[in-house]
């Protein structure tokens, strides 16, 4: 399974992701890869949804098709509310 975590560095909520993501790596079995994202034109190109974005195998498991293009922190729905993240329980449950 590939997972990457697609981020601008505008956003900080990457690094919360991140954490999490490391966290599960082990547990789960992956190697997680990192892409940055530098530019609007870039984020454009990409359909990049907001930092941070998980993709496992390529796709957007959180994806709802509403989400606007471009650089910008993403919210998430999460069982606390919304986030800047997806909650640990929810990445878990995407990557099993």
């Amino acid at each position: 399974m590939g997972v990457t975590l697609r981020y601008f560095d505008g956003c900080p909520n990457w690094e919360v992701a991140d954490q999490r993501l490391r966290s599960l790596a082990d547990e789960v079995g992956f190697t997680l890869r990192y892409e940055q994202v530098e530019s609007p034109e870039e984020a454009e190109r990409l359909g990049f949804a907001g930092s941070p974005t998980v993709l496992v195998d390529g796709v957007d498991p959180f994806a709802t098709g509403d989400e606007p293009t471009g650089l910008a922190c993403r919210v998430y729905a999460t069982d606390d509310g919304p986030q800047g993240s997806p909650g640990l329980g929810q990445l878990r449950a995407v990557l099993a």
